[in-house]
């Protein structure tokens, strides 16, 4: 009997952690014209720190905007919620703590949840 409750526990919690996987979808930043910073320097930091989110050309498929300036010693990220409000703002000297900062945010449960 007790293994019978092992084996039935362990497939509802293999159930549960599929489910929940199968539910989050990758967060889709949209990359603003008025960046100075590239993509491709994007991404390398993207990919490294943060690999549920995914850059889009499209920006009426995007979860976020972001507005990447500055340079080294001085990146200064701005993100915006689709529609246009500003939801977040980080100023750090080095690229890839600028994307990790911004990755924690919409990674956040209140910010994904006022997307769409």
């Amino acid at each position: 009997m007790s293994k019978l409750i092992l084996v039935v526990s362990m497939f509802l919690f293999l159930a549960a952690a599929e489910t929940a996987s199968a539910d989050q979808r990758p967060v889709k930043l949209f990359l603003s014209p008025a960046s100075t910073i590239s993509n491709a320097d994007l991404m390398k930091h993207i990919v490294e720190k943060c690999p549920n989110v995914a850059m889009t050309l499209d920006s009426k498929k995007s979860d976020f905007m972001l507005e990447a300036g500055g340079w080294s010693g001085n990146y200064k990220f701005t993100v915006y919620q689709h529609g246009g409000v500003a939801v977040y703002s980080t100023t750090t000297r080095m690229l890839g703590n600028a994307v990790k900062d911004v990755c924690k945010y919409v990674n956040l449960p209140t910010s994904s949840a006022s997307v769409k």
